[in-house]
């Protein structure tokens, strides 16, 4: 089975690309309609807040902080955040963090 019609991934972390200069998004899948990807963020790493469609976002390692609009939430490993479409999200990284997201069309 090819990389782009994967739909099993038993390793997931194993596909993390961590980079001092920031994030390095990999796509598990990548389409018009539908985007999932695994990102790994260095401690002390931030995304800035920027508005965007609707995301879900899935952490699986590491602890911080992660703004949605006025609100502020832990970052912990089993924490899922949901984010409407427009509103405002960033992140910082107090350690290493290692998080699935997906949005769906525009």
């Amino acid at each position: 089975m090819s990389e782009t019609s994967q739909i099993y991934f038993a390793e997931t972390k194993s596909k993390v690309v961590f980079a001092a200069d920031g994030p390095k998004p990999q796509f598990l899948i990548d389409t018009p309609q539908f985007k999932s990807l695994v990102v790994g963020l260095e401690a002390g790493g931030q995304i800035p807040v920027h508005p965007g469609e609707a995301a879900m976002y899935h952490f699986l390692e590491g602890e911080g902080l992660m703004t949605v609009d006025d609100e502020s939430f832990a970052i912990k490993p089993g924490v899922t955040v949901v984010v409407p479409s427009g509103a405002k999200r960033g992140m910082n990284a107090k350690t290493r963090i290692i998080f699935l997201g997906s949005k769906g069309e525009k």
